[in-house]
């Protein structure tokens, strides 16, 4: 079981996701979020451990230059894409940087997986994300889940074209379950293991992660 906890911002949290055994943790580049970081706070931050777990970047609509300058200050793994790049622009993402790309996609219904085939082929990993609310000031991190049993439907219907995490809701005491009716072979969680908005709790990352991996 794959975990990652997104929306590192401080020394504590970084800490406590590698310690807790995280496989990825989140930066996130997006100045409206509680959970911004700068390229240079995300390049200290991921300094203070050798190794670990892998560092993605969380970009919206994101231009070249903003990548690129995060880039120079901090060695990413993935970039995160989490608004509504089309498939063509996950496409030069990734051939301009060179690295794997992470579709971020909202679901509401079983219909929205249609647009899974159309982003296949350019990426690597799909984040499923519950889809954000009419108004709301963010794409995700919107502490909401969506029906969890879509997924499982879809599963035995026809395979995954990529490999996915799970989002949206999440928090150690339905991480388990979560993962039990999706078939989800990932997880991802920013608020759910928050003590205060943006805050990350060292106790909270442990749970979730111990939750997660649990047979």
């Amino acid at each position: 079981m794959l975990v990652k906890i997104c929306g590192i911002n401080d020394e504590v949290a970084m800490r406590a996701a590698a310690d807790a055994g995280a496989d990825m943790i989140g930066f996130v580049f997006v100045p409206a979020s509680p959970r911004a970081v700068t390229p240079a706070q995300a390049g200290a931050l991921s300094a203070l451990l050798a190794g670990g777990p892998q560092r993605v970047g969380l970009f919206v609509d994101a231009a070249d230059d903003l990548i690129a300058a995060v880039l120079a200050a901090v060695k990413l793994d993935i970039l995160q894409l989490h608004g509504e790049e089309t498939p063509a622009r996950c496409a030069m993402v990734g051939q301009t940087f060179g690295l794997p790309v992470m579709k971020a996609l909202g679901i509401a219904h079983a219909e929205d997986f249609a647009v899974l085939a159309d982003y296949a082929p350019v990426v690597d990993r799909f984040l499923l994300d519950a889809k954000a609310p009419p108004g709301a000031a963010l794409p995700g991190g919107n502490a909401a889940p969506f029906d969890w049993t879509l997924t499982a439907g879809r599963a035995m219907a026809r395979p995954w074209p990529r490999p996915w995490l799970l989002a949206g809701g999440l928090t150690p005491g339905n991480v388990a379950q979560a993962i039990r009716v999706s078939d989800a072979p990932g997880v991802d969680v920013s608020s759910g293991v928050e003590r205060a908005r943006g805050v990350k709790d060292p106790g909270l990352i442990a749970a979730f992660v111990a939750a997660a991996k649990t047979p």
